[in-house]
């Protein structure tokens, strides 16, 4: 069994989460994050606490792995680290987008839309392609993307980002059917409306959001990072192996609960 990870987007959220997760099981972690300023600093918190776990078994980039350079120059060093094994897991957890309206004061620009789209969807494609065709994906790999309730709801501010949602599990379903008979699978993890950084730039009005989300969440709490993580975990066993083209839901039925 393979035991290095990849991780998009690994510093704060989901991504660290899951880190801290998978290193004390045993995986060898690989990371990128692209943080500037008081992000950094929670970023260099983030890595030392999975350096210690990891036992230093651990490499973090603070770069834009979105961008097709990164993309050409990384995964030689990628196979590097691996010694040339496939990685048990590609994870996409970047959350970098455009958040505003279609329409009123500030629209969404082709430009804003366009790069939301490219980073926090089709970035996973182009990963997942170089990866295969660099024989570091293999039977027993999965392909992870995060997603949201923001994938089939219109929110206010959200829209860029609900389209990329969408694009990236129409990617995932095609990778894992494409792959699939290889024994790679891709599937989507939905989570719950959770208390990280990446919300608070979605909405000024993210408390109230967090404070609903409690009252009709069936289990009275939001999504927390290690939620999530638990689930990535899960996924990454054997038992999983027949789980593919889905989305896993993370969030305590709070989808099925009404509306934000």
């Amino acid at each position: 069994m393979s035991k290095w990870v990849l991780l998009l987007g690994g510093s704060t959220g989901h991504g660290a989460a899951t880190a801290k997760k998978l290193a004390s099981e045993g995986y060898g972690v690989i990371a990128f994050h692209f943080d500037r300023g008081e992000a950094k600093k929670v970023a260099i918190e983030t890595i030392e606490e999975v350096k210690h776990i990891s036992k230093n078994r651990c490499h973090y980039f603070n770069i834009n792995a979105a961008s097709e350079k990164t993309i050409d120059e990384y995964i030689p060093k990628i196979k590097e680290i691996t010694s040339g094994e496939s990685l048990k897991l590609l994870l996409h957890s970047i959350a970098f987008g455009t958040t505003t309206n279609f329409f009123g004061d500030k629209p969404v620009t082709q430009r804003q839309m366009d790069m939301t789209v490219h980073v926090m969807g089709n970035s996973l494609l182009y990963w997942t392609q170089n990866l295969y065709s660099g024989g570091l994906l293999s039977k027993g790999s999965r392909i992870i993307g995060l997603t949201s309730e923001g994938n089939y709801l219109a929110l206010e501010g959200y829209g860029p980002v609900s389209v990329a949602k969408v694009a990236m599990e129409a990617i995932i379903r095609q990778i894992g059917w494409e792959l699939g008979s290889e024994g790679i699978t891709a599937n989507s993890v939905q989570a719950g409306v959770t208390p990280t950084r990446a919300l608070t730039k979605i909405t000024e009005n993210w408390e109230h959001w967090v404070e609903n989300t409690k009252k009709r969440n069936p289990m009275n709490r939001t999504t927390e990072p290690e939620d999530v993580a638990n689930v990535i975990s899960l996924l990454l066993l054997p038992e999983a192996d027949f789980i593919n083209c889905s989305i896993v839901y993370c969030d305590g039925g709070e989808s099925r609960s009404g509306t934000i």
